[in-house]
């Protein structure tokens, strides 16, 4: 039996009324809504809602992250993301990320993520 394909009809318009999604704590002000897998154990993809201020601290990508800005915008060493940016980090690179203003990003992870001053 093949593995079965996963079709998210309606993500936009669902990323758009952010409210009627269910959210499980992240971290501090980072909350998540799981589409597939666990990103701390490998492939998966998720909505993230950043609250104004909140930040994911260094951490270094051991897959492909995949980051699609659908509202609001977030900053990393590479300067600040606006609605509409995907942004494509590959194995190895490393960043932190803040939100300023808050947003809501379709992630997607090729492998999981190390954070550089945690065990």
């Amino acid at each position: 039996m093949s593995p079965q394909t996963l079709v998210f009809a309606s993500l936009l318009q669902q990323a758009a009324q952010p409210d009627l999604l269910d959210w499980q704590a992240l971290r501090v002000g980072v909350e998540i809504h799981l589409l597939y897998g666990q990103p701390a154990k490998g492939p998966a993809a998720a909505l993230l809602r950043y609250a104004p201020g909140a930040q994911v601290p260094e951490h270094q990508h051991l897959g492909y992250e995949h980051i699609l800005v659908l509202q609001g915008s977030q900053s990393d060493a590479n300067g600040c993301h606006q609605s509409g940016t995907l942004l494509a980090s590959p194995p190895q690179s490393r960043h932190a990320i803040i939100s300023e203003e808050g947003c809501v990003v379709l992630a997607i992870w090729a492998g999981p993520l190390q954070f550089t001053n945690e065990t």
